[in-house]
């Protein structure tokens, strides 16, 4: 088996389970554990970085404005999606949250044809619509946008789109994302910790402080793996595999939770389903069909 599907299944499954994590910090509220991620994660990457001597380019991106400044945007939409998926978690919106990454390849194709002027095939327009339908139908059934799926989507979307025309790697582009994020949250749970509040200060049980402080390794570990399964494999079977993640999170959501899920909305769930399906066979059949014409 290519080691690429294995790196990437790792990562979608590191993903889809971490609603068992945030559960485990239930009692902090996520602002705050947005901020211990945020300054963990950065501790860990620059730990690789040091083990890996791998600093040259830092120099080069001081000298970019550009750069910097396309990252600190990437750096905020990181933020935002990582806050809104741990308030889901943790308000008992898991399955909320896994519709949005359900929602995302599809919001992938919109940005890539809006900004990077991909045209989508017919089949891939034809999932597009069934998964607005299904959408639609969600909206419908509960009275109001699913805001939590469409923020979760969206923030991820233009943050992959970010990242693609980026000029650094993973490693690279995730260590300058946190070093831009890390002194706001320093200086935050530094106030906090001032003012008498926050999970440490506060004495939280050690089980508590311990999950904030491999935050860390679990955000910048499935990252690494995702990265370099992607070298390593086509789109086409990345893009099937990435439904690993909200896979697991729908589960959890419903039989590990316990979830209430109407069973009107189970009909917008398989509407998306069905685009997914659609998306990926159209996808599979497109490279089986010009792959003999590569021979």
């Amino acid at each position: 088996m290519n080691p690429g599907i294995l790196y990437a299944a790792l990562a979608y499954v590191a993903w889809g389970l971490f609603p068992l994590y945030f559960k485990q910090v239930a009692d902090v509220p996520s602002v705050e554990v947005v901020m211990h991620r945020t300054l963990w994660s950065l501790v860990f990457v620059l730990a690789v970085l040091l083990v890996r001597r791998q600093w040259a380019w830092m120099g080069a991106v001081v000298r970019q404005p550009r750069v910097l400044g396309a990252f600190a945007l990437s750096a905020l939409l990181l933020s935002g999606n990582w806050l809104t998926y741990v308030w889901s978690v943790q308000n008992q919106h898991v399955v909320d949250a896994s519709l949005g990454y359900f929602i995302l390849p599809l919001v992938n194709v919109a940005l890539g044809y809006v900004f990077l002027h991909e045209r989508p095939r017919p089949g891939q327009w034809v999932a597009v619509a069934v998964a607005a339908a299904g959408v639609l139908w969600l909206t419908v059934q509960a009275g109001r946008l699913p805001w939590i799926a469409l923020v979760l989507a969206s923030s991820f979307g233009v943050y992959g789109l970010l990242r693609k025309v980026a000029t650094l790697g993973a490693l690279e582009g995730l260590a300058l994302e946190t070093m831009l994020l890390a002194p706001v949250a320093a200086v935050v749970l530094g106030w906090w910790a001032w003012q008498g509040q926050g999970a440490v200060v506060q004495g939280n049980n050690a089980a508590t402080l311990g999950w904030l402080l491999v935050a860390g390794p679990l955000t910048a570990v499935p990252l690494l793996l995702f990265a370099a399964g992607a070298r390593l494999i086509p789109m086409s079977t990345l893009g099937i595999l990435q439904y690993i993640s909200p896979s697991l999170q729908f589960a959890l959501g419903v039989w590990v939770f316990h979830e209430a899920f109407e069973p009107a909305r189970l009909v917008g769930f398989v509407l998306i389903w069905a685009a997914l399906c659609v998306y990926s066979a159209e996808g599979w059949w497109s490279v089986r069909r010009t792959e003999p014409a590569r021979l």
